[in-house]
């Protein structure tokens, strides 16, 4: 039996500055860089505490096997759930995504400057001999509130009392349940929680087009703002890591029973980088991770507000449209003509977070804050190429080569600080500059033999110092024409 990857989800509704950018965006590092990863789009309406919650599915397998269990605090109606386009991930992955970014440098020996452009998851398995009867009293407190058909899916919402039952249950109807649920699904129980339940329908599914299955999206309102893992960590043992996409109104949006940091960032980065910058970026993430495994990382926050002209700096790709928002359910915002960069009116905030949890590390749900911080921060790495000097005959060559050197070694210092890589690993790296400097020095040195040896022989005498050449043949020429004269004149 093939094991499910689901996203098994509670949640109840519930930055640093940036210098300005002028370099050019050249590569990034999204969410699928990471194994056993989960994405949510979550969009908290703080006037209303309206909640919309975007689901990625990239399950792969046998469709009939596929399951979804999502505890929420409320029975959801019918319109408060849909099915979404994927690619509404992939737009918003693509723009927050950590990034790295280009500098050129100027020729020292040129006046002007010139630039170069050249889950959270809860894994259930459906048994192939399904038995649906069975004593009711094995069921004790489980209620299907209400039962629907959204794009492909089959849709439950179920209520329960007590843990074993809700187990039984779903153990009869299909579902594999780790040996541990009734330890995780007795807290949600408590807290009056009900249970979304999704399978695939198949032959809706056969009915439309493309091979995969749809992210789903739910909505409600409710007071907390707060994710529950607890339950997708009921049958692993490894880490999980969530990429969470929330969109408010007012600024931020941190964890509040967990720290909150931002990833390293505006960090000069060897050349090299640029060829494996996805192995980089996991190395970074590994070690601020294992630093501070109960944090949650900031990896990109942007006030996206219609007046607001900067939506990215560098960007990735262009920023989510008015439409594109609506679709994750953001629902303040008004429509207009492109303006400033962006077709709508109205506060926004978007904010990119990355968790990495286990049982030991993360013990407690996530519970998130909506903060009033509206400052800028992108998780970039930069790279500054050399000039490149044909003509190395300026006297300023050898001081810029001597800064690239410099500049070479703190690169490889700050590449070792981040990450896992030692700078020893890389010593061919500032060489390069060191022997162009060791090349210049000696050919300056030739340079300056070669001009002492062409030099006119002078003529010393005693102490007296030597006379110029060029003042001796002048002496002589006056001499040669004053005695001409003196001949023209006797003779007359």
């Amino acid at each position: 039996m093939k094991k499910i990857k689901l996203l098994g989800i509670a949640l109840t509704t519930c930055t640093i500055s940036a210098q300005a950018f002028c370099g050019f965006y050249v590569a990034k590092a999204d969410g699928k860089l990471f194994n056993k990863s989960s994405q949510v789009i979550m969009v908290r309406n703080s006037s209303t505490q309206k909640n919309t919650i975007t689901m990625a599915n990239d399950y792969e397998g046998d469709f009939k096997e596929f399951a979804m269990v999502v505890p929420v605090p409320v029975v959801l109606r019918e319109k408060d759930i849909k099915v979404v386009r994927k690619d509404l991930f992939e737009r918003f992955d693509g723009y927050s995504a950590p990034r790295l970014a280009e500098y050129y440098d100027e020729n020292p020996c040129w006046d002007y400057r010139i630039y170069e452009s050249k889950g959270l998851s809860l894994n259930y398995s459906l048994n192939d001999n399904v038995v649906i009867e069975k004593n009711k009293n094995e069921y004790n407190g489980v209620t299907i509130e209400a039962e629907y058909e959204i794009g492909e899916y089959d849709i439950l919402i179920l209520s329960a009392t007590e843990s074993s039952g809700l187990k039984n249950w779903l153990t009869d109807n299909g579902y594999k349940i780790p040996e541990k649920a009734n330890e995780v699904l007795t807290p949600y129980i408590k807290d009056d929680m009900k249970f979304f339940v999704a399978k695939v329908n198949t032959k809706r599914l056969n009915n439309r087009r493309g091979n995969y299955l749809s992210p789903l999206q739910i909505s409600f309102t409710h007071k907390k703002f707060m994710l529950p893992i607890r339950l997708g960590m009921a049958n692993s043992n490894g880490n999980q890591d969530l990429i969470v996409y929330a969109l408010t109104q007012n600024g931020r949006v941190e964890t509040s029973n967990y720290r909150t940091q931002v990833m390293p960032s505006n960090t000069d980065v060897p050349l090299f980088v640029r060829d494996v910058f996805g192995d980089f970026y996991k190395s970074v993430f590994s070690k601020a991770w294992t630093n501070n495994k109960s944090s949650a990382f900031v990896e990109y926050s942007w006030d996206l507000d219609g007046k607001n002209f900067t939506k990215c700096d560098p960007c990735n790709t262009t920023p989510p449209a008015a439409q594109e928002l609506s679709n994750a359910g953001v629902d303040w915002l008004r429509s207009t003509r492109n303006n400033w960069g962006a077709n709508y009116s109205g506060k926004l905030h978007f904010t990119r977070l990355h968790i990495r949890y286990n049982r030991k590390t993360y013990p407690q749900d996530l519970a998130f804050i909506e903060t009033k911080n509206k400052e800028n921060f992108q998780c970039r790495y930069v790279l500054r190429n050399p000039a490149k000097i044909k003509d190395e005959s300026c006297d300023k060559v050898l001081p810029y080569y001597q800064k690239v050197l410099d500049r070479r070694n703190i690169e490889l210092d700050n590449l070792e600080d981040i990450t896992w890589w030692e700078r020893e690993w890389y010593s061919a790296y500032p060489k390069k500059y060191e022997n162009k400097i060791t090349r210049l020095k000696a050919q300056q040195n030739q340079k300056e033999d070669e001009n002492q040896n062409n030099i006119v022989p002078v003529f010393p005498s005693g102490t007296i110092p030597p006379v110029n050449p060029v003042f001796i043949i002048g002496f002589i020429a006056f001499v040669f024409s004053f005695i001409r004269l003196y001949k023209i004149k006797t003779s007359n």
